[in-house]
């Protein structure tokens, strides 16, 4: 039996997070943190399902295991440099869950972001915090 590629388990992820199988996908990553890399891949899925159930994941893995969610960040922080609005604001959502300095950093930054919806996403997010 072949080995299935990280491209191929990404894919699977997403779409367990598109069914709605999030806890699953909290499994995985408890046992394996290299899952924490694929985030912004993860995210950049045009499933609307999918980019939801990655919020409802952090919110999960933030209650389960807040020491881990950083490994998340340099995975959001390209996304962040996605030409796609829609993208960076998902990650400065995600960003907001994590809520550790450097997340909370990278979301400040996105005050001035050249779309007004990522800087009004932005401004919510501290809000929040």
């Amino acid at each position: 039996m072949g080995q299935v590629s990280d491209e191929e388990l990404q894919r699977v992820i997403a779409d367990f997070l598109d069914m709605g199988h999030v806890d699953n996908i909290v499994a995985m990553f408890r046992r394996d943190p290299r899952y924490y890399d694929w985030t912004g891949e993860i995210l950049a899925d045009r499933r609307f399902a999918v980019r939801l159930g990655v919020s409802i994941l952090f919110e999960e893995l933030k209650r389960l295991q807040p020491e881990r969610l950083a490994q998340a960040i340099p995975s959001l922080r390209r996304v962040l440099r996605s030409e796609e609005p829609l993208l960076r604001g998902e990650a400065v959502s995600i960003l907001g869950i994590i809520g550790t300095t450097e997340a909370v950093e990278l979301v400040q930054a996105r005050l001035t972001d050249p779309s007004p919806q990522v800087r009004e996403m932005a401004a919510l997010v501290l809000e929040e915090l």
